[in-house]
Formats: structure tokens, sequence, C-alpha cells
């Protein structure tokens, strides 16, 4: 292990993520056991059982008892919309989508200083709607830089049946692992309210959020106007 004033499960914490970002084992994949882990990195069963903890914790690996530790991924079910905490009052799940459209942009000051990009680099702009019931309840608008999503258009949104972030995950290798997320109320302006079938001025909840792959790369810029008459934003603190 080379030197470093991290504490060692800190050190194979990242050496563990580093190999992540390389691509060594994929979303999904199961991971080596501890003990492998441990000689692997000349480390004590349990040093490497802390960094998995902390791993585990971060919703980057996931234990499934009796089977092993396997990298998180989007397309599991219990996934699917991990980042998305938009509950209805009635406990229905799952939404239908509606793609509004996906086109070339060019990142303004504000996108780019969120994603660490040039202004005017290449972005790809979507936006789309998220319906439950057939009520629309969200209407998301995303930002992603072009060069991780190289080919993505409205026919490769629209041809796959799962999450956009299981989209990225499979065909772009771009696996979302956490996300900061900013919010406040605002009141509907006309465009939004049409989509949303809300009147102008209705209130909505705001959530801008900002998704990030291994190595803490920003990826995603995301801001969703959530109609939440029948619906509640669900955050679970630990």
């Amino acid at each position: 292990m080379p030197k470093s004033p991290a504490p060692l499960y800190e050190q194979i914490r990242q050496l563990i993520v580093a190999a992540l970002a390389a691509g060594e084992w994929r979303p999904g994949d199961a991971l080596p056991s501890e003990a492998a882990l441990a000689e692997r990195f000349h480390a004590s069963a349990g040093t490497v059982r802390k960094a998995m903890d902390e791993l585990a914790a971060a919703h980057v690996v996931e234990r499934r008892q009796g089977a092993g530790t396997f990298v998180a991924t989007h397309t599991a079910p219990r996934n699917s919309y991990r980042f998305l905490r938009l509950v209805s009052d009635d406990g229905a799940t799952g939404f239908t989508r509606e793609l509004l459209h996906c086109r070339r942009a060019r990142a303004n000051a504000e996108t780019a200083r969120a994603l660490h990009l040039r202004t005017s680099e290449p972005v790809i702009e979507v936006r789309r709607l998220l319906l439950r019931r057939g009520r629309a309840v969200v209407l998301d608008d995303l930002w992603l830089p072009e060069r991780h999503f190289q080919g993505l258009n409205s026919e490769v949104i629209n041809a796959y049946p799962g999450t956009l972030y299981a989209l990225f995950e499979e065909r772009y290798r771009v696996h979302m692992v956490r996300a900061e997320e900013k919010l406040r109320a605002v009141a509907a302006r006309a465009e939004a309210a049409e989509l949303l079938g809300v009147s102008d001025g209705a209130p909505l909840l705001s959530v801008e959020r900002v998704a990030y792959t291994y190595g803490d790369r920003p990826v995603e810029l995301r801001r969703g106007l959530y109609h939440t008459t029948s619906d509640f934003y669900l955050n679970e603190l630990n």
C-alpha cells in the first residue's frame, strides 16, 4: 500500500473506487470476498470490512444476504428511482415517461460550472415528463456532457425500457453513485403550468440535482418541477 496520511481503510476504499471507475468490476458484478481483497491490498480482513462498510453506506456496493457483495446498479428494480424521492399519497409506485425532446446544445455558464465544463462545450439536453396514472407529476430538464453520451438521442431513449440512469449505465458505462439536491418552492410559469396541468402561479417544488459518477465527477445537471398535490418528497434521515 502507498504511504498516505489517510487511514488504511480509506486508502482501500479509494483503491476499490478507482478499480470501479476503471471498469474492473461492472455494476451488478460480484466483488471478490473480503479475504481476497485483504490479500490483494495487504491488509486485515477487518480493515477491508470497514472500507466495504463505507462503500455500502454510500450505496456504491450492496450486500446480499448469503450471496456476497455486489456493485450497486440502477438496473435493479429496487434501485430504479433511487434518487427520485417523490412518493404518492395513495402508495402508488413507478412512473410512465413521456419524452418531450432530446437535442444537442451548448453549455451556458451555469451548466458549465455545475458539470465542470467549458462554457459553450457540447451538451445533450433532455426534457421529459414523469406521469403517474396518466397525471403529470414531474417536469424534468437534464443536461449531460456530450463527450460521455455520444449518440444519445430520442430514438435511443424511447427504445430503452428502463430508467435513464439504467440506460446511462448499460449503454454509456456511466454509473451515477451519488447526487446533491437543492430544493425550493416556486410558482408555475405558463409553459410548465401547461405541461403539468396546473394553473399559472400554482405552487411547485423545484429540485435541482447534480449527479456524480466514480471519483466525484459531475455528469448530470437536472432541474425538476414537482407537482405535489397528491405526492410528497420523502427524505430518510439516518
